[in-house]
């Protein structure tokens, strides 16, 4: 006898999702808002440092005309000239905090340490914004676990509740990620991509709690699904990396060639070399979740259809996400394509995922054609 559907529960959930996207906004603004801050108190210091080291240039210059006065001079010079160009390189070693300026580490160019630890100084906006992401996280575990109490099963059984449960494993796997390392920087990004999520979970794909089709009536849904929401999420993680890396580049080569820093909130992220790195190791991870939802997909298909694989959309495009990402591994680790390039291959592995989720669950009829809707 099928579980009683409780509707009651399911409504809680719903506006325990919306309460989850209202937190969720406001700790948005106070990641934005430590950028900025931190932004204007990074060019403050800058200004500072280097109005004292120009008085320093000026107070050498007019102490003599000899031959090592003026050598002494051309050197300072030289020394202020370094200090606002902002060399690119000292990005590159580790630093341990990007507080750590004066006449020997600030700079236009600089960005945060490559180790990502958490710095000495106190960044009030980021602390308010990660104690924010925290309660919207629990807030939104509670709407996915009365979705789950409502329909008496896993909740991700359509596109509504994969959207919603997607977007509480990708804040959940940032704010994990955050004991270790200060990724801090990517929270703007992260919460706002959870928050498109349960927009449009809400607005595009509502579906009201009720029984699964009989076809997802198996544990290969909990195995499966879940596997696959894990590693959607990392893929979230990376592709807001490689965005930032892209811009971090770009930001990078402009100040080298000495152009004008108008980007300076990104002196808060890491180089692009790090966020290349980062971004590397953790697509690695995803990569073996998504290659498991290959693999038990196909053995549920077995179970469910009387075949491994059948050519179905949602099956193809699964395999392609497969082959984007295999491709991006493979060409980074033998075929030395890093930087940019690496980076666009990480974004279009995760626009081919953002298709398969809606285009083919929408618009391709096939046996995998569960959206709900």
């Amino acid at each position: 006898m099928p579980f009683a559907i409780n509707e009651t529960m399911g409504q809680y959930s719903e506006l325990l999702m919306l309460l989850a996207a209202g937190t969720y906004t406001v700790a948005f603004i106070a990641f934005a808002w430590d950028l900025a801050k931190s932004s204007r108190a990074l060019r403050a210091v800058d200004l500072k440092a280097a109005e004292a080291a120009g008085t320093k240039v000026a107070a050498m210059a007019g102490a003599g005309a000899s031959a090592g006065a003026s050598a002494g001079s051309a050197a300072a010079a030289n020394r202020v000239e370094s200090h606002l160009a902002g060399p690119v390189g000292r990005a590159e070693r580790p630093s341990s905090s990007v507080a750590k300026r004066g006449d020997e580490g600030s700079g236009a160019g600089q960005t945060a340490g490559a180790d990502m630890r958490y710095a000495a100084e106190r960044r009030v906006p980021a602390r308010v914004a990660v104690a924010l992401t925290v309660l919207g996280v629990l807030i939104h575990a509670a709407g996915v676990i009365t979705r789950a109490v409502g329909a008496g099963r896993v909740p991700w059984g359509n596109m509504y509740e994969f959207l919603t449960t997607g977007a509480f494993v990708a804040v959940a796997v940032f704010l994990l990620v955050l004991i270790r390392r200060d990724l801090r920087f990517l929270g703007t990004f992260v919460v706002g991509l959870a928050i498109i999520m349960l927009v449009a979970a809400s607005v595009a794909y509502w579906t009201p709690v009720g029984h699964l089709v009989p076809a997802l009536q198996s544990y290969w849904l909990i195995i499966h699904v879940s596997i696959a929401v894990l590693s959607s999420a990392l893929f979230t993680l990376t592709f807001a990396m490689s965005a930032l890396q892209l811009v971090q580049s770009h930001r990078q080569k402009t100040v080298a060639a000495g152009g004008a820093d108008k980007l300076g909130f990104m002196r808060l992220v890491p180089s692009a070399l790090s966020l290349e790195n980062l971004s590397y190791r953790i697509n690695a991870i995803a990569f073996i979740g998504w290659t498991f939802t290959l693999m038990f997909g196909a053995i549920w298909a077995e179970k469910a259809w009387g075949r491994f694989w059948g050519w179905d959309t949602k099956e193809v495009w699964t395999f392609v996400i497969w082959v984007v990402y295999a491709g991006y591994l493979h060409a980074r680790a033998t075929r030395g394509w890093t930087g940019t390039r690496a980076a666009w291959l990480s974004i279009v592995g995760y626009l081919c995922v953002v298709f398969n989720f809606t285009i083919v669950n929408q618009f391709f009829n096939g046996l995998h054609s569960y959206s709900g809707l």
